[in-house]
């Protein structure tokens, strides 16, 4: 690889970074990890072909340029979280992921209803990860902190708040709602 290829690989993972939090190679190989996939399968379950996967895993392209692919790896992000808190087996989590497999996507504030509880109230981790979806619809993840930054001096609540669900992990959102129930 020559220099240009590298600051071009290198630029691609700087705006994963600040997209999706972490660069894809990171993500991608964590959710192989977790959920005990290969990369093929990873990449049947996101709708993704196998070589644009690898490309996006090594910085060769920096975006998902299908909001229903992005959803598929957040709805993934979660059920690795879930399985490595036991909350989900793994024959259940290969269920799930056919489901994920299957879904279209659409509208972040539009649940189907499936992470629900039994009175047909959002799950606490729905309603956070719509948040978090929310806000990095809207911004960058180090253009959230950069306002962050900004904020604190005069509304660090709000400050907070932005660090917390712009551009922290879910359980450290699901813990700062939680506290911030009455």
């Amino acid at each position: 690889m020559d220099a240009a290829q590298q600051d071009a690989t290198a630029r691609a993972r700087e705006l994963q970074r600040s997209w999706y939090g972490e660069p894809l190679g990171a993500l991608f190989r964590r959710l192989i990890d977790d959920l005990g996939l290969n990369q093929a399968r990873l990449a049947a379950v996101l709708g993704l072909s196998a070589p644009m996967l690898s490309q996006l895993m090594s910085g060769q392209r920096a975006k998902i340029g299908n909001p229903a692919v992005v959803q598929r790896v957040q709805a993934l992000q979660e059920l690795a979280g879930q399985v490595a808190d036991g909350s989900v087996s793994a024959a259940e989590a290969t269920d799930r992921m056919e489901e994920i497999k299957k879904s279209q996507g659409g509208s972040v504030l539009t649940g189907t209803g499936q992470s629900t509880t039994s009175s047909g109230a959002p799950t606490v981790r729905r309603v956070v990860r719509e948040i978090q979806s929310l806000l990095r619809s809207v911004a960058a993840a180090g253009d959230i902190i950069d306002a962050a930054d900004s904020l604190a001096p005069t509304h660090p609540e709000l400050a907070e708040f932005l660090r917390v669900y712009g551009a922290g992990r879910t359980a450290e959102a699901v813990a700062h709602y939680e506290s911030h129930q009455s």
